[in-house]
């Protein structure tokens, strides 16, 4: 592999497709993470396509987005159920657009997940002009089973690609120990303009109101991964304590996943959970601006935390898992606190801290 093809220079336009291996339209850090990459390299110049599945959940249409598929498999990754495009229908559809397009830079987010990236790497021996880079996110404490028995397989997808990026510390080492190579280590960044407290526009110019609730804010999906069946419990712990206190719940979940919750909460007679669930990326600051405590409670797997950073820009204090990749992002008793994953006393105990010393 060489990456001699690539230069970014300011003075050069490129012609550079983004593919994402999610279903676009449903959200996720790997897709932020790509629609806010296609901004920033748009802004520098280059001309920008995004190739992803999308299934149109919530009726979400993004710009400059080139569906591949419609066809959405749900498979089972890094402890939760991803929503990735795999159709054999994609390939060609792929095919055609390669013939067709003469792009610079082909950069492929989880080159390697079973999804249309296969595609695009299958056919990588056909476009000898073009620069083929791969950004690995995910993070497991353990080798990959999957990636260990389809080794000769992945071995020569891997090797098609020109340039490696790993998004964390975590990511880094566990994309190494399978497929070794000259990895860059960038990590995933956010638009301060939109989620800043402070930028223009987002500062809040009404007064104080005494009567409103202590909100602590969880963005994320329900399932086991991500931890919020540990947050649910330390709420419920902390609630007689303090009346004020609101839990707020953001994420694209259904009612099913949410219902067995309420319905804890009202056996205990514990009020002030919202589960407000989907919200567009527009509206999603103005959640950060309104809590005042944020809460990452995920049990591992996680090579990095948007979420953290979204939190950071908009001034919120933090209670995170003391887990690899969210450790590259928060050092305990500093941007926030640390606690030990899947321990909802340890979880209650720093939010405690933080409602009890709010300068903190």
């Amino acid at each position: 592999m060489g990456n001699d093809r690539i230069y970014l220079g300011r003075n050069s336009s490129m012609k550079i497709a983004l593919v994402s291996p999610y279903d676009f339209s449903y959200p996720g850090g790997v897709t932020e993470h790509t629609a806010a990459l296609a901004n920033g390299l748009q802004q520098r110049g280059h001309e920008i396509q995004i190739f992803a599945a999308c299934s149109g959940y919530q009726g979400n249409s993004f710009p400059n987005i080139r569906t591949v598929t419609h066809t959405i498999a749900t498979i089972p990754i890094a402890g939760t159920r991803a929503r990735v495009g795999l159709s054999p229908l994609g390939y060609l559809r792929v095919k055609k657009i390669l013939e067709q397009e003469a792009f610079d830079i082909i950069h492929l987010q989880e080159p390697l997940a079973p999804s249309i990236t296969w595609w695009f790497l299958m056919l990588a021996h056909h476009l000898p002009r073009t620069a083929f880079i791969g950004t690995f996110h995910a993070y497991h404490e353990q080798p990959n089973w999957f990636y260990q028995q389809g080794r000769p397989f992945f071995g020569k997808l891997f090797k098609r690609l020109d340039a490696l990026i790993t998004v964390s510390e975590a990511a880094y080492h566990f994309a190494y120990q399978m497929f070794p190579g000259n990895y860059q280590m960038i990590a995933n960044g956010i638009d301060l303009n939109r989620f800043g407290k402070n930028i223009k526009g987002n500062v809040d110019v009404n007064p104080p109101d005494p009567a409103k609730k202590l909100t602590i804010l969880f963005v994320g999906r329900l399932d086991k991964r991500k931890g919020f069946s540990h947050l649910f419990e330390a709420f419920i712990k902390l609630k007689p304590d303090y009346p004020q206190l609101k839990l707020q719940v953001i994420g694209p979940f259904e009612a099913r996943t949410h219902y067995p919750y309420r319905r804890m909460a009202w056996s205990q007679g514990v009020t002030d959970i919202e589960f407000v669930g989907y919200v567009s990326q527009a509206r999603l600051p103005t959640f950060y601006h309104q809590a005042d405590i944020f809460c990452a409670p995920s049990t591992g797997f996680e090579s990095f935390g948007i979420v953290l950073l979204e939190a950071m820009a908009a001034e919120l204090p933090i209670v995170a898992s003391n887990i690899a990749g969210y450790r590259s992002i928060v050092t305990d008793g500093q941007e926030g606190f640390l606690a030990p994953p899947g321990q909802p006393d340890q979880l209650a105990g720093a939010l405690r801290q933080l409602i009890n010393q709010p300068d903190l």
